[in-house]
């Protein structure tokens, strides 16, 4: 990071206070999660289970919660990190709109953030596919504790989504059902394989319509559901500026790109930048509340 790279990215928010937002895994590692991808855009690990695979048997159902209910305790500690904080803080002085973010570990909700579409859904619910029932996953992780008590002490790496990476046999754990009906539980999280609901799709494009340019930050875009924003939004003629580190699959249409960690970048952004006037009340109850 240079003071030329800052020059520029505070003279590009400034031009286009109102940016809507689109954020990524790449935003949330300073706070313990892993991302999924290297700087080339190819995976780190196996890819995540797909949504065919999860509704497809048991034997994969018990692989994923399995390995959820290992990752929890780690997964469940992460707090916002100076990324987070710092985009509230571009939130509350009024240069930014709405935040759409692809991650599901709610960091973005934890940080404050107003203005905020979880695009792929949040790890903090799980919901029955059968009666569309809600449950939240602090009450869930103790249902799959009670039910596989001889796994409680196990421990392995955390992986993105909130599982770990555990290889084992897992025919003996029990996952249990939706309390209404038995139906199956699943995270209320857009899997792959799956289609993002059409009501959050909507409402970004609308949010894409009423801003005037795009800061893309920790995402490398490799997803379909993030990067079709970011290239309607390059088609309409808006610029799109990002933050990450590596290879994007946007590259070709950024006005601007800071290859480089999120977190220094936006901490910096947010002190040299003075809250606009409309800002206002907002950002003055916010520093009266610290």
């Amino acid at each position: 990071m240079t003071a030329p790279d800052i020059d520029a990215l505070q003279a590009f928010v400034q031009q286009h206070a109102g940016l809507l937002v689109i954020t990524g895994a790449g935003c949330s590692t300073d706070s313990g999660i892993p991302a999924y991808r290297d700087t080339e855009g190819a995976w780190m690990r196996p890819p995540p289970m797909t949504f065919q695979q999860f509704m497809g048997t048991e034997a994969a159902r018990q692989r994923y919660w399995a390995r959820s209910m290992v990752g929890w305790s780690m997964f469940s500690k992460g707090r916002p990190n100076a990324a987070h904080q710092a985009l509230q803080a571009l939130e509350l002085k009024g240069y930014t709109g709405l935040l759409v973010t692809q991650n599901v570990d709610g960091l973005h909700r934890q940080a404050g953030q107003s203005r905020l579409l979880e695009l792929h859904g949040s790890l903090a619910n799980v919901v029955c596919m059968q009666c569309d029932t809600r449950v939240n996953r602090v009450h869930y992780q103790q249902q799959l504790l009670s039910a596989n008590p001889a796994w409680a002490d196990m421990t392995a790496v955390m992986a993105p989504d909130g599982d770990v990476d555990l290889e084992t046999d897992f025919t003996s754990f029990r996952i249990p059902p939706c309390d209404r009906c038995g139906g199956i539980l699943k995270p209320d999280v857009v899997f792959f394989g799956e289609t993002v609901p059409r009501t959050r799709v909507d409402a970004v494009y609308q949010a894409l319509a009423q801003a005037s340019a795009v800061l893309v930050v920790g995402s490398s875009l490799m997803v379909y559901s993030g990067y079709r924003f970011v290239r309607d939004a390059a088609l309409q003629g808006k610029p799109v500026a990002a933050i990450t580190r590596g290879r994007t699959r946007a590259d070709a249409v950024l006005a601007l790109k800071l290859d480089t960690a999120c977190a220094p970048v936006l901490t910096a952004l947010d002190a040299i930048l003075a809250p606009l006037p409309q800002a206002g009340d907002a950002y003055g109850d916010r520093l009266a509340a610290v």
